[in-house]
């Protein structure tokens, strides 16, 4: 898919966040948790149901297993641990999906297991892999040049590369951590601003004020942050405005 003339939204759901419905009525994607870093099993039904309703795709979005953190720190684990987990997590919500008829299209690592995946090589093969032995025909969705969409295709698996409209960045492309000042956007225009940039014109503004390249499939909101409703209701319309279309790309 060639950005700047359609764009996949999609929604981290499932978590136990407030505003699941209405994101699914506004995302072309959704990464519906997998139970190990948040949401209940009724949560994470709840999200599959309502995607179906709305012809919105469906894709896994496993995590380290790690509810006390929300999968947001790195849990050390051997291979065969992390294997073991991620195989667990998506069988689970491939039956939960099966149960209501749901297809699942594609695989997102959520948080830490994500961030990491996307600069370690040896842990974003082992990740693909992993997907590749659950189901080859799954996409693989990373971080616009990272290591883990590099991992994937290197798998024979579909990717597609992420950029987030309320997360800030880096020099190296990579996001800013959380856990410092400016990391989450919270203001609606300058989301909006970030968002339009990546699809029209295939870059962004970093948080010290460089300008990188950034061309992405696929444009993120959390779905657990409080603008989250605010973001996807405004860039819906931006994007109407712009005449760019919402498909997914998976």
């Amino acid at each position: 898919m060639t950005s700047g003339t359609e764009i996949d939204l999609n929604a981290d759901l499932g978590e136990g966040g407030n505003h699941d419905s209405a994101l699914l009525a506004l995302v072309s994607s959704a990464n519906i948790s997998c139970g190990a870093h948040a949401g209940s099993e009724a949560n994470i039904r709840a999200a599959l149901q309502t995607a179906k309703q709305h012809g919105v795709r469906v894709g896994a979005h496993p995590s380290y297993p790690d509810r006390d953190n929300m999968g947001r720190k790195v849990m050390p684990m051997s291979a065969q641990q992390l294997e073991e987990s991620l195989l667990q997590q998506l069988t689970h919500l491939r039956n939960l999906a099966s149960d209501l008829s749901v297809t699942i299209a594609f695989v997102k690592p959520h948080g830490a297991l994500y961030n990491q995946a996307a600069q370690d090589l040896t842990l974003a093969t082992q990740v693909a892999n992993t997907i590749r032995q659950f189901d080859a025909s799954l996409t693989l969705v990373g971080l616009a040049g990272s290591q883990l969409l590099r991992a994937g295709q290197r798998a024979g698996l579909r990717t597609c590369a992420e950029a987030f409209v309320d997360r800030a960045y880096q020099d190296n492309g990579s996001l800013v951590p959380r856990s410092s000042v400016g990391a989450i956007i919270e203001d609606t225009e300058l989301a909006m601003q970030q968002a339009l940039n990546i699809i029209s014109c295939q870059r962004v503004q970093t948080h010290d004020g460089k300008v990188i390249p950034m061309a992405a499939d696929t444009l993120c909101i959390h779905g657990d942050t409080p603008q989250a409703l605010t973001f996807a209701r405004a860039l819906r319309r931006r994007l109407d405005e712009a005449g760019i279309g919402i498909r997914a790309c998976h």
